[in-house]
């Protein structure tokens, strides 16, 4: 069971975009970072265990031709080996900052050349993969950028075709070195979903279709694929094979957010907010889903959900033009 917690308030408030919240925890300073997207500003604030703010700082997009200010799509931590980056993604390009925000390390712009005159350039979907940082696009590439120990000299090492439409997220697991295991997959606005094997050279393992409804957000959890979709549904497939194991009619209204601690949680536009236990029968090795809960964050047109620590203890929620960042934790 989860009770609300103490809120934490925020200057601006949170746009209507899809995992629209990032959270990183930092064990080390007892505090925990939060990250919400408000058109063109990003808000980086910290917060103590309590729920009490500490600091906040505003992340603007890097100043570029343009009457208005170009829109912000996403903000997200990515924790590699050796360091962690903030990276900001919007209309004009990539930005990636330390990982407080404070100092810009790289910016790549977006090259509109082969996008029509009526079409949206932009960026979306931010993932980590060993020292290689993800990064989706409006034409269906990815971007690989690899990532040096440390300084600014960050070089784009690959583009990764696949998808045919936008790209909507990007979720990696960790593979404790095995080789040949699927350990990232991207989804799009058509449904569809790549899943990959990283490396020097990234290798696509298996293209699953879709079935007309966009897929706003995935995850991996030990070789399975979650998926979910604007139909509410959460689809959960075999990587490796792309089989469909389950498929949980989850929430009635398009799904807006997924996350890993080790439950699943799920988030929608439905105004819930759902978690849900992941495990493998030991004698038929079948993928089994439980319900654990469900909390119904009443009012609130919910675009952003996160677990808050590793353990799955407690977890934030944003809400459209919501002013301030939910929490919630575990009795």
């Amino acid at each position: 069971m989860f009770r609300r917690e103490r809120s934490i308030p925020f200057q601006g408030s949170a746009a209507a975009l899809c995992n629209n919240l990032s959270v990183l925890q930092l064990p080390a300073r007892n505090l925990t970072l939060f990250g919400v997207v408000h058109g063109p500003s990003a808000e980086v604030l910290s917060a103590a265990p309590d729920g009490v703010p500490l600091a906040k700082r505003q992340l603007h997009v890097k100043e570029g031709a343009g009457v208005s200010p170009p829109l912000i799509t996403q903000v997200h931590w990515c924790v590699l080996p050796f360091r962690v980056l903030l990276v900001l993604t919007s209309h004009r390009g990539i930005q990636m900052y330390e990982s407080d925000g404070s100092i810009m390390v790289y910016w790549h712009a977006l090259d509109s050349g082969d996008a029509s005159s009526v079409q949206a350039v932009f960026a979306r979907g931010i993932a980590a993969s060993g020292h290689f940082i993800c990064v989706g696009t409006w034409s269906g590439r990815v971007l690989v950028f690899d990532i040096p120990a440390k300084g600014p000299n960050i070089l784009l090492s690959e583009e990764l075709g696949g998808h045919q439409t936008p790209v909507t997220d990007i979720a990696t697991e960790p593979t404790q070195g095995q080789d040949g295991v699927a350990d990232m997959v991207t989804a799009d606005d058509s449904g569809s979903l790549c899943v990959w094997r990283s490396g020097p050279e990234f290798t696509l393992l298996t293209h699953i279709p879709g079935f007309g409804v966009p897929c706003s957000s995935v995850q991996l959890w030990q070789g399975i694929v979650a998926a979910g979709y604007g139909n509410g549904q959460v689809r959960l497939y075999e990587a490796t094979t792309g089989t469909l194991n389950i498929q949980i009619n989850a929430h009635a209204r398009a799904i807006c957010a997924l996350d890993l601690a080790p439950e699943l949680l799920s988030a929608a536009e439905d105004t819930f907010v759902h978690i849900w236990k992941l495990s493998r029968s030991s004698e038929s090795g079948c993928i089994e889903v439980e319900h654990c809960h469900g909390e119904c964050v009443s009012d609130i047109q919910v675009c952003g959900a996160r677990f808050c620590d590793p353990s799955g203890s407690s977890f934030a929620v944003t809400g459209y033009d919501l002013t301030e960042i939910l929490r919630f934790g575990s009795v």
